[in-house]
């Protein structure tokens, strides 16, 4: 590197160390989000985009805050039936939450619902799924056992069908669940 452009780089480290960045949105918790943002917690809902391994949390159409996910072994297709490793899609809502001894923590959602029943049904008749498949259940957002962080920050899609995020995400969101809230999951 010649000194001209050495001098250049260290004449712009020196002068951008004073500046103060605003602190990204990504940074701030989600408590922080909503209380800053006179949030009512009970207006919010999930979004879990499949393709883009996130799950949003949404104040009306507006994500306000983004976390990574990890879904079932085939994380491209609907869940059809038990035993498929598909993570579902569709439109549901929270049955359920509480702590769990493996995950840290573990969202019910209402899978299967009548729009999940329906697509299982279709797919039995068109012959997709064996005529005596079972549609499965027990489907939730949950975290990672102790140490496996490293599951979701490397896309590495380990359940049989729910959602993992890591520990630290699942218990930031969990003050902010409630039964009835509303969960999209897509492609």
């Amino acid at each position: 590197m010649s000194s001209a452009v050495l001098a250049i780089f260290r004449y712009l480290l020196f002068a951008t160390s004073f500046i103060q960045p605003e602190v990204a949105r990504d940074q701030l918790t989600l408590s922080q989000i909503v209380n800053s943002g006179n949030i009512d917690p009970k207006t919010l809902s999930i979004s879990i985009d499949k393709s883009d391994y996130q799950l949003a949390i949404l104040s009306g159409e507006k994500a306000i805050k983004t976390y990574p996910v990890v879904f079932g072994g085939n994380p491209t297709d609907d869940k059809l039936m038990q035993g498929d490793q598909c993570t579902p899609e569709g439109n549901f809502k929270i049955r359920g939450f509480y702590p769990h001894a493996k995950w840290s923590k573990f969202i019910w959602i209402d899978y299967p619902n009548d729009q999940s029943w329906s697509k299982h049904n279709e797919a039995r008749q068109n012959g997709k799924i064996p005529e005596n498949a079972k549609i499965g259940g027990e489907i939730g957002i949950h975290g990672v056992p102790e140490g496996y962080d490293y599951a979701i920050e490397r896309k590495m899609n380990w359940t049989l069908g729910c959602i993992s995020m890591t520990n630290e995400d699942v218990n930031e969101i969990y003050p902010y669940v409630f039964e009835g809230m509303t969960v999209q999951i897509s492609k």
